[in-house]
């Protein structure tokens, strides 16, 4: 599979976590690639640092040492505003599905269309529902969060990370909190917009049922990144 310019670009990242004596390097000289189009997932144990290097690849946490490019942009040392910017261009999913419990389904998704002003007024709301309705969660629009199960939660937050098609998307555990079905119908959602729309996807998860889906599987082990491997095509 042939690329372009890499739309993420990682050289030489080092992090830190604490100050003075208690100061502990919890990334070690990463680097990394990922390209148009690509779906990259990214494994390993508990505090190896996989949520780390993705928060610093979303811009949610400032870059210490290296250098990372996002879309075009330098991370290290950009200011507030250019962060705002890359971040408007990423679809985050989190382990936990951050829903604001006081709208209901389908105003949830609404909310990250409501940061694109070029999107008219009118499109929103039909957009946000064809997006539930792509997971699976048409009936469910009207529901506040109170009222859906975890799993449902968890397709609402994944239906608004990828509403707007963004450039990219960021996935911490996608599908952790869900059935093997809803899970696979997911991924396959996701599987979709990287073909579709040339987005890469990077995933961290434990989830072994959904590595067919990567080009590349990455490892993370004690702040390093191990040597990536292509997944072999069947």
């Amino acid at each position: 599979m042939a690329y372009r310019e890499p739309v993420i670009k990682i050289q030489h990242i080092n992090h830190y976590f604490g100050q003075g004596e208690l100061k502990k390097q919890i990334l070690f000289d990463i680097n990394l690639e990922i390209h148009a189009g690509e779906i990259v997932i990214m494994m390993g144990p508990s505090g190896s640092g996989k949520t780390t290097l993705l928060t610093l690849i979303g811009g949610l946490r400032s870059l210490q040492e290296g250098s990372l490019n996002v879309l075009g942009q330098e991370l290290y040392g950009a200011t507030l505003e250019q962060l705002v910017q890359v971040r408007s261009q990423i679809g985050y999913i989190f382990q936990t599905h951050n829903l604001l419990e006081f709208l209901t389904a389908w105003e949830n998704v609404q909310t990250s269309l409501e940061l694109h002003k070029d999107i008219p007024v009118e499109e929103l709301r039909p957009r946000a529902e064809a997006m539930l309705k792509a997971v699976g969660l048409e009936q469910r629009a009207n529901y506040y969060p109170d009222n859906l199960s975890g799993g449902q939660k968890q397709k609402v937050a994944i239906a608004r990370a990828l509403v707007s098609h963004p450039k990219l998307v960021l996935a911490d555990e996608p599908t952790a909190a869900l059935d093997s079905k809803s899970g696979r119908d997911v991924v396959e959602l996701m599987q979709h917009l990287a073909q579709e729309q040339g987005c890469p996807i990077l995933v961290v998860t434990h989830d072994n049922r959904i590595l067919d889906i990567a080009d590349r599987i990455v490892r993370m082990e004690d702040g390093r990144l191990l040597v990536d491997s292509t997944v072999p095509t069947s």
